[in-house]
């Protein structure tokens, strides 16, 4: 790949996966960063420790949809690459709001990669050889697996929800402006993500804070169903290796090859926070576990094979799931006031994806 001089620019950059990679980005590397951010309920400048007012991290409040703001944010910074993380992600709010996912994952990734694609195309030849727009998605594209088999580059898609049949169609829009219109894009689609910073609504965050309180842990269904557990520091290690040395044109899965079941995870986090800050009725965490109503739809099980990824650009997860967990978990536990900010009112751990579609 040609040498590569400008900024990287990251969309979502202050959400839960974003925020990780700028992190990373300013501390590990020398890149300047262009984060740009629409600021939703689970986009937070919080997030972004150590990077507002960082000399190479400019932020841009920008709509991914706004065209013509992203535009103007592409003729300001002259990006030698897009990170695209950008997306609403949460499968519960897509039950209840499933137009705003389209408009998200759907709209504005059409709409980003129409900016990225002229901005490529009025590069020099040296820059454009070296420009790259990274795609970051999902497993739960690929729909939901039985008791055996993984997920890899070649597995079809079969989307089961509002999320992840937006996010299917972001994957194939991305591959169709490459194989269309030349645009160096390459497509990402990882397991579950967890770690600090992640907006208290997911899995991990939820039940943390939760047992740290006292209160009911909401397990869907029985609990069984299984996820393929991925630090997020690991996550944005892999994306800088596919941005740095990844193929145009490919799909790289990342899973962190720790499947468990909801029920294990939730059991995990009850025995951690039990031996390091037990309640003060000294109850079992464990016993606070309250099944309820499944969500509509459930995918049984997400696994991936990240042989590609492994074989190709030697990324391997750093975390297992044990240590992952336990840093989370002191994260969340000593962060509180993190939590509490981000927690403006507009979501209060109440149940999601019940509702009609709205």
């Amino acid at each position: 790949m040609a040498t590569m001089t400008g900024p990287v620019l990251v969309t979502g950059g202050a959400g839960f996966i974003g925020s990780a990679l700028v992190r990373f980005l300013l501390a590990q590397t020398q890149e300047h960063i262009v984060n740009v951010d629409k600021l939703t309920y689970a986009g937070n400048l919080e997030s972004l420790e150590g990077a507002i007012g960082h000399p190479r991290h400019d932020f841009e409040h920008v709509d991914i949809c706004d065209g013509a703001a992203l535009h103007a944010v592409f003729q300001r910074h002259k990006p030698r690459a897009v990170i695209h993380l950008a997306a609403e992600s949460h499968v519960d709010r897509s039950i209840d709001r499933p137009t705003d996912f389209v408009s998200t994952n759907l709209c504005g990734t059409a709409t980003l990669l129409m900016v990225a694609l002229e901005h490529y195309t009025g590069l020099h030849a040296d820059a454009a050889a070296a420009f790259r727009f990274v795609h970051v998605s999902t497993d739960e594209v690929f729909g939901s697996l039985g008791p055996d088999g993984q997920f890899s580059e070649t597995t079809p898609y079969r989307p089961g929800s509002p999320y992840s049949a937006t996010k299917a169609g972001s994957d194939h829009l991305v591959n169709a402006w490459h194989n269309t219109y030349g645009l160096p894009a390459i497509v990402t689609n990882c397991s579950n993500n967890y770690g600090p910073y992640q907006f208290p609504e997911k899995l991990i965050p939820l039940m943390t804070l939760n047992a740290l309180e006292g209160r009911p842990l909401p397990v869907y269904g029985s609990g069984e169903n299984v996820r393929d557990w991925l630090f997020v520091d690991d996550h944005v290690r892999a994306l800088w290796l596919v941005l740095q040395r990844g193929r145009a044109g490919e799909t790289y899965c990342i899973g962190g090859r720790s499947e468990r079941t909801n029920l294990a995870v939730v059991q995990s986090i009850c025995a951690s926070l039990d031996q390091i800050e037990p309640l003060s009725s000294h109850q079992p965490r464990s016993q606070l576990i309250d099944f309820v109503k499944d969500r509509p739809g459930h995918d049984f099980r997400y696994a991936i094979d990240s042989t590609k990824i492994e074989r190709e650009l030697g990324w391997r997860p750093q975390q297992s799931f044990e240590s992952g967990l336990q840093h989370t978990v002191d994260w969340y536990r000593t962060h509180r006031t993190w939590c509490s900010r981000v927690l403006d009112g507009s979501y209060r751990r109440e149940r999601l994806g019940l509702g009609s579609p709205g």
